[in-house]
């Protein structure tokens, strides 16, 4: 059973890597089927309005990154949360009373002065033609690049959303589902079980608040003990870094700053730090693929590009759907 899953996840990888990083077999898929929002994205969309927008962002990512390494995952999960609610149309960039961004559970977001000085200086060089929501999306994979991940071609064409509601954002996945509410969430976004497994192999790099799973180090269930399924030389590691909810824990113990796959084998070894994060290796739907990507490196980095390309087209907004942002914090006036 074990042999099937592993060739039915073999085979799953093949066949999106092939549609995700080839613009040949893409364009003839496109001609195929329907088009939606997602279709009108295109590899060379600012070729000519704007030939060095990939080269300035990955030149500011990466300068940022030098400075502070915990700025990629941050830069990762910003992209993730974004979106996560309406799309990926940057509304989580917005900046005022009642959006996503001051909403309770985006107090940890991190990374908005990158995104910032990118869009400055990309405002500078092509005005009013790239939009916060293809910065971020390109950000995450530069990103993922300078944390050591693979290298992915985004597609570009997003246009950028006008609308950004805080209590929205607290649907946003916040590490203590169980995994049958994050499979449906996830398939609500057009993204299925391999691509929660892939993209929450992220964790592989970043760090969380204790008090995003302290329950699990005191309290499991509402009851005294911890989490029965904390390793427990993890677990006195976790109250000797927890003195504090707002105290901050590495997701990955063992190389929490290289981009890999020790994140799965910690799961096998029942030590992953969020409850979502354990329970991938607990549930039957989830357990082979994380066997899978702990033994395979390869299938591990050729899914997290494919399940990051489908993140990126999640309900996006193009043509004259949206905006092109002068400033990511606001929307233009008009």
């Amino acid at each position: 059973m074990k042999f099937l899953y592993l060739a039915l996840f073999v085979l799953l990888v093949h066949l999106e890597y092939l549609s995700a990083a080839d613009p040949l077999l893409l364009a003839s898929a496109k001609k195929a089927v329907s088009r939606n929002p997602a279709d009108y994205l295109s590899f060379d969309y600012y070729l000519n309005t704007c030939p060095d927008a990939e080269g300035i962002i990955q030149q500011i990512v990466g300068a940022w990154i030098q400075k502070d390494f915990t700025l990629a995952p941050s830069l990762i999960r910003l992209h993730f949360h974004d979106c996560a609610v309406r799309g990926c149309d940057a509304s989580i960039l917005l900046n005022y009373k009642g959006s996503e961004r001051t909403a309770y559970v985006s107090s940890t977001l991190r990374g908005f002065p990158v995104i910032d000085d990118i869009k400055k200086a990309l405002e500078k060089r092509c005005p009013r033609t790239v939009s916060c929501a293809d910065i971020l999306t390109a950000a995450a994979r530069d990103a993922t690049v300078f944390a050591g991940g693979p290298f992915w071609q985004v597609p570009f064409g997003r246009k950028d959303g006008r609308i950004s509601i805080d209590k929205e954002a607290e649907v946003v996945p916040q590490g203590h589902e169980n995994v049958t509410t994050l499979i449906n969430y996830f398939k609500a976004k057009g993204l299925d079980i391999l691509d929660l497994v892939a993209l929450s192999g992220a964790h592989t790099i970043g760090r969380a608040t204790c008090g995003a799973f302290l329950n699990r180090v005191y309290n499991f269930n509402g009851t005294t003990k911890p989490d029965p399924s904390l390793n427990t030389s993890y677990l006195k590691l976790l109250k000797k870094r927890c003195q504090r909810s707002t105290d901050l824990v590495y997701l990955d113990v063992i190389t929490p700053r290289t981009f890999d796959t020790v994140y799965y084998t910690n799961l096998q070894k029942k030590a992953g730090l969020l409850t979502t994060d354990q329970e991938l290796y607990s549930d039957q739907r989830t357990a082979p693929f994380v066997e899978a990507m702990a033994s395979q490196p390869f299938l591990f980095e050729n899914q997290f590009l494919v399940s990051m390309v489908k993140l990126g087209n999640v309900e996006v907004l193009t043509r004259n759907q949206g905006e092109v942002r002068l400033d990511c914090s606001y929307v233009n006036s008009r």
